[in-house]
């Protein structure tokens, strides 16, 4: 149809019909279509444009096509860290560690620093912060050991941690401890304990969520049957029953 659509109707085709169907395309897993798309297409592609299929080359785990498109993105943003970060999680998830370990010199040469996550969620006209492996907040002790208790009640229920998250080549039980600390993970959990059933989670970020705590929050609201609205870097995500309004593509 887009095609048709090309060949009859050009002039009226703006980038934003281009690039909602290389987003389509990024999502079913046409990646190397997505890429000629992008390739043929009579503008220049912006960085939302390559941003979007470089996050469809991390959900479906394609490292030619992402190694391509964030070749792309450095060259046009290569201060960004955001965008190492992807390609890192590529790498790890296809278990490629010495290009992950590349990717992490690469940033150090060219001294592109990642922002370090937080998370921060307002209770009762407080803002209450979080940082990874939280270690200041007034009820770190309450928080870790209910995190605990939620870790065993949602792998019950099928919760399986994604352990490419986490871009270090250590044990897989060291990388299950190294995702308990996530920020996000410990505002949710802050947000169970505190807030009476069926209230809504609220918890923001100020970084792209990662894909486990993504999954985390999914397993959360169906077996504690609550509604979390997390908003990061790229977009709120409603989570609900355990599913999200994103449909598992940020």
């Amino acid at each position: 149809m887009f095609d048709l659509m090309v060949k009859e109707q050009s002039k009226v085709l703006n980038i934003e019909h281009y690039g909602c169907v290389i987003y389509l395309l990024g999502c079913f897993g046409r990646l190397q279509k997505a890429l000629n798309l992008i390739q043929k297409m009579p503008f220049e592609p912006t960085r939302a444009i390559w941003g979007s299929l470089l996050g469809a080359c991390r959900v479906h785990v394609n490292v030619h096509v992402g190694e391509l498109v964030a070749q792309k993105l450095l060259d046009i943003e290569p201060e960004n860290a955001g965008n190492y970060v992807i390609l890192s999680n590529i790498y790890a998830a296809a278990g490629m560690w010495k290009d992950v370990f590349r990717v992490r010199k690469l940033m150090l040469k060219k001294t592109v620093i990642k922002e370090p996550g937080w998370s921060w969620m307002i209770l009762d006209k407080i803002i209450h912060t979080f940082h990874s492996s939280e270690r200041f907040h007034p009820r770190r002790e309450d928080i870790h050991a209910k995190i605990k208790e939620i870790y065993v009640d949602i792998k019950a229920a099928g919760f399986v941690p994604d352990l490419s998250c986490v871009l270090h080549d250590v044990d897989d039980e060291q990388k299950e401890r190294m995702l308990l600390g996530h920020s996000e993970k410990l505002a949710i959990t802050f947000g169970l304990m505190s807030t009476p059933p069926g209230l809504t989670i609220w918890v923001m970020k100020n970084l792209r969520i990662c894909v486990d705590c993504h999954n985390f929050a999914k397993f959360v609201s169906k077996v504690y049957g609550r509604e979390i609205s997390l908003r990061d870097k790229n977009r709120f995500h409603l989570i609900a029953e355990g599913t999200c309004t994103c449909g598992d593509y940020w």
